[in-house]
């Protein structure tokens, strides 16, 4: 699509629903009209990155880019908001695209279900008790048992986000790499995770899951007692993000890997 080409009755906006993004929504509304998320080319979001991953979540069938302006806390997904000159910025932002993870769950009761993740794929106790979880990659166990608080298998968009502060590794936006990340291990209590191939398919089996209940979670979406969940990256289904020239998911995670 091109960006040049946008104008203000194929635009929709959305909200994260706080006063401040509700009322940057009205202001911007009335000044550049809606046409809402049918027929738009492009949505405006407003709020801060849980919006944006919301927002992206339900356009991924259309592939409607999204332009995100921070009327939240974080933001890194975010642009930095501006009544002004959006038609402008929209016909001279960069795209990035991102392709999820899928996840494909089993439960404890043989039950299947599927999600995607734009983030991450995460696995966690739900009880006082570690889980210890068997780690498969293409076929063959890497780790035979990992007991921990959890794991977590994420894309370069979110290896900033729960992964970072997992003390995962921060990885380029257009790297094919994932990274596998442990969730306070306590054996063995010196791994620090992996940096796969996005080509990768990992396996995570939970073990006496009777006595130490797994949950699996995509992003936002939360499945209880797992027995096992197999991950891949799905390029079938991308979505793109909009930035601001010099303002990219590029150059936000470059910038990122030297913070302290």
């Amino acid at each position: 699509m091109d960006l040049q080409d946008f104008s203000p009755d194929r635009i929709s906006f959305v909200s994260s629903g706080t006063a401040e993004a509700n009322a940057a929504m009205d202001r911007l509304r009335t000044r550049y009209g809606d046409v809402g998320a049918a027929s738009a080319d492009v949505i405006v979001a407003l709020g801060g990155d849980g919006l944006m991953l919301q927002t992206l979540h339900k356009v991924m069938a259309r592939n409607l880019p999204v332009f995100g302006m921070n009327c939240g806390s974080v933001g890194f997904l975010m642009n930095d908001y501006a009544d002004d000159g959006l038609i402008e910025r929209l016909g001279s932002a960069k795209p990035t695209r991102i392709a999820p993870l899928s996840m494909h769950v089993t439960d404890v009761d043989g039950k299947t279900f599927d999600a995607l993740a734009l983030n991450e794929v995460s696995l966690f106790r739900t009880t006082y008790q570690a889980v210890k979880v068997e780690i498969v990659v293409d076929g063959r166990t890497q780790m035979p048992e990992l007991i921990c608080d959890g794991v977590l298998l994420s894309t370069p968009a979110g290896s900033t986000a729960y992964n970072l502060s997992a003390h995962g590794p921060i990885l380029p936006i257009d790297s094919p790499l994932l990274a596998l990340t442990p969730i306070s291990p306590f054996r063995p209590r010196r791994w620090r995770g992996a940096i796969l191939p996005n080509t990768a398919v990992v396996t995570f089996r939970a073990r006496e899951t009777e006595k130490r209940p797994v949950s699996a979670v995509a992003d936002n979406v939360e499945f209880q007692n797992i027995a096992e969940v197999v991950v891949r990256e799905d390029r079938s289904h991308q979505v793109t993000l909009l930035f601001d020239p010099g303002t990219g998911l590029e150059e936000r995670v470059l910038s990122e890997q030297f913070r302290y």
